[in-house]
């Protein structure tokens, strides 16, 4: 007998339901004319690849994302005792060893907090499950905010009141201790390892400042080992002093983001203007000096966090000193106006100078060119872009790479100065939703199998290619190979490990590859 069509609508939303309910893994993809697909995720569904265990000996696994769709699409192989003779091969050269990977993340601003907190309690967990959990996509590094940035909601430092020398009123703001702090604590107890924390501050306190203001050109009054630099290093150190007591410490702090900014620029948003050897004398006369005697002395300094094209010449006249460069650690670079300056210019000159400092990216976001602003749902470019900056940063000693806001709403916001960009978790709270943006994938294509103390190893190819590549071994001796294709060509090609044989494999048009396989 046939059922009236009210019954089979009935049946389907029940089927739809049980299937949600099952916590089945795949993607819903939602389409907003971008170029490819999101994947929209609730409390009580989301994709995820899961925990991720290779095959044994003589198999690999692949790991698929692409414009056409897949999202980190599970596959696996023969490794092969001969060639396939493809026209391409990728030679893995073990013996040709690089950098150490640290990790991967992003950034807990005021505005990711607002943003997740927005969501129910099971999307929130859910949110945050994708990002550090084992099932997620293996995030270990967070950098957060010291005090306010341009995504907040409004304009604060921890020491407000004027002529506070010895910071006798230093107080978190209600967004650490409300929102910030919850979260990460939240994000630390679904890790698997500890998270390796990184605070960056955007200006120190107005009356501190040339300028007498948060925004705009301004640096601190004085000069470096006087009493305005002397008391933004305890700044600092309070502000280390205040998370512990929540048990959050922190791996590693930077001098301050983009110094140049409110140096040679009047930033409409918060900044503190640094000279490189104004940089440099605060950190010998009086950053260095106070970490050292706090108790946080093994927490790392990383200079610069700014844009690479600074370098070498910012690297140069700071660890050129030995006052500074004893208390320093690493070299933090953003992504903006990478195309300007080739890596090696940069990042490789810079490490062949100084390979005890390691190099560090601290931030990037897509959406912040004002000829490609805000949000685009679904956009894959971004997602090559993203794949694209963190493989030529792995080929030129870059330890890792951290992305900007975790989560910001379809505005691109919350932020003060309207200085949308875009993220690769996108909350619609109205609908009690996110969506995983494509290059959420790209992050997940690095951060998920490049383990903290896997070491970058050669790879050569055997012809001219448009494939971008960069292989690790890990560990427990396992290599992961990472391939881009950003051509409109399906391209072919093999990979050849001396330690286990050859993997024959295809690079779909605009795509993401992950191989990954055991050599014991």
């Amino acid at each position: 007998m046939a059922l009236p069509s009210s019954v089979l609508l009935v049946l389907v939303f029940l089927k739809a339901e049980v299937t949600l309910s099952t916590g089945s893994n795949e993607c819903v993809a939602r389409n907003f004319g971008h170029g490819s697909v999101v994947c929209e995720c609730n409390s009580t569904h989301c994709d995820s690849v899961g925990s991720v265990a290779l095959p044994p000996l003589g198999q690999y696994s692949s790991y698929l994302s692409s414009m056409a769709g897949s999202r980190l699409e599970a596959g696996r192989g023969p490794v092969q005792v001969n060639s396939t003779r493809a026209g391409l091969r990728l030679s893995i050269v073990p013996y040709q060893k690089y950098q150490k990977i640290r990790g991967f993340g992003g950034a807990m601003t005021d505005a990711a907090a607002i943003n997740i907190l927005s969501l129910s309690a099971g999307a929130q967990d859910q949110l945050l499950r994708q990002y550090f959990s084992p099932e997620g996509i293996g995030y270990s590094v967070v950098r957060v905010p010291m005090a306010s940035c341009d995504f907040s909601t409004r304009l604060y430092t921890y020491a407000d009141t004027p002529g506070d020398y010895n910071l006798d009123n230093f107080t978190l703001a209600n967004e650490d201790i409300n929102m910030k702090i919850p979260l990460l604590r939240r994000a630390q107890a679904l890790s698997p390892g500890p998270l390796s924390l990184l605070a960056s501050a955007w200006s120190a306190p107005a009356w501190m400042k040339t300028n007498g203001a948060l925004i705009g050109k301004g640096s601190l009054k004085g000069q470096p080992g006087g009493k305005e630099h002397k008391t933004w290093a305890q700044y600092y150190i309070r502000f280390l002093e205040e998370y512990a007591k929540y048990n959050l410490t922190f791996w590693a702090l930077t001098t301050g983001n983009e110094p140049s900014a409110g140096r040679f620029t009047n930033y409409s948003f918060q900044a503190l203007g640094f000279t490189p050897e104004e940089q440099r004398d605060w950190v010998a006369l009086d950053l260095g000096p106070a970490l050292h005697a706090s108790s946080h002395p093994l927490t790392h300094v990383l200079i610069l966090d700014d844009n690479r094209l600074l370098l070498p010449h910012w690297a140069k006249v700071i660890l050129n000193d030995i006052h500074a460069g004893q208390y320093i650690h690493g070299i933090a670079v953003h992504w903006y106006l990478d195309s300007l300056v080739p890596a090696e210019m940069s990042l490789g000159v810079t490490h062949h100078l100084y390979p005890e400092y390691y190099l560090f990216g601290t931030e990037a976001c897509s959406g912040f060119s004002t000829l490609n602003r805000g949000v685009k749902l679904g956009s894959w470019d971004r997602a090559e872009n993203y794949a694209h900056d963190i493989i030529e940063d792995l080929n030129h000693y870059v330890v890792g790479w951290t992305d900007w806001n975790l989560a910001l709403d379809q505005t691109g916001g919350p932020n003060w100065v309207k200085n949308f960009v875009d993220s690769p978790v996108i909350v619609d709270a109205l609908r009690d939703v996110f969506y995983k943006q494509p290059h959420f994938y790209s992050m997940a294509h690095f951060s998920k199998f490049l383990w903290e103390g896997s070491q970058r190893v050669g790879v050569s190819a055997s012809q001219k290619t448009h494939l971008e590549y960069s292989a690790c071994i890990r560990p427990d001796g396992s290599v992961v190979l990472i391939v881009l294709n950003r051509s409109s060509s399906v391209i072919q090609f093999e990979v050849w490990d001396p330690a286990v044989g050859y993997i024959s494999s295809t690079a779909p048009a605009h795509s993401l590859l992950t191989l990954a396989w055991n050599t014991q």
